[in-house]
């Protein structure tokens, strides 16, 4: 009972916090292989990949990158649907991340909090243009799955969340939350007594 309180705590916190955080953009630029193709490493970005199955693509891609040159992708093994999990080390707020890709493709996240799906987002519908899939959900997770229809479809650039090293500490946004409490309390004791 103790942990589900907690991760109340930490969900409330980082969502508070959230609009005064710093974003952390992944953008793949800096992942060079042989042939303008490499794996991407399984600790990228502070970040827990070796289940992704991802790699990074620098070459000419038929793809628009929606900044610098590379982007996240599948192997392409069969062409049927793929699922790439991505966790975090500790509770964040994932904001999106941009894709491109053939247009008989399409991608969405589905987000996991405690080993729980707690939401997915839109599915969005690829083009050779860069867009932004929204993850869609405010609070914290500690994993997204990018799911797609066709595995090579897409690029994947840009991916955005909150910096778990900006957000304070659930004990310390209780007692922020608190002192702004007393302080309203005073204010109505005081707009009582006049």
């Amino acid at each position: 009972m103790h942990h589900i309180f907690r991760n109340i705590a930490v969900s409330a916190a980082i969502a508070l916090c959230a609009p005064f955080a710093q974003a952390a953009v992944l953008n793949f630029d800096d992942i060079v292989g042989p042939d303008d193709y490499a794996a991407l490493p399984g600790n990228y970005g502070g970040l827990d990949w070796t289940d992704a199955g991802l790699n990074v693509f620098t070459g000419a891609w038929p793809h628009t990158p929606r900044s610098g040159h590379g982007q996240a992708t599948t192997d392409w093994i069969d062409g049927g649907s793929f699922e790439s999990t991505i966790r975090f080390l500790a509770p964040t707020v994932f904001n999106g991340a941009w894709f491109s890709g053939y247009e008989d493709g399409h991608v969405r996240f589905d987000l996991y909090a405690g080993g729980r799906l707690v939401a997915s987002s839109q599915s969005l519908q690829l083009s050779g243009t860069s867009t932004f899939l929204d993850a869609g959900w405010a609070g914290a997770i500690d994993a997204v799955v990018v799911f797609t229809n066709a595995q090579g479809s897409y690029g994947m650039d840009d991916f955005t969340f909150v910096d778990p090293a900006q957000v304070p500490e659930p004990g310390s946004l209780a007692l922020l939350l608190a002192g702004a409490g007393c302080l309203v309390l005073r204010r109505k004791q005081e707009r009582a007594r006049s």
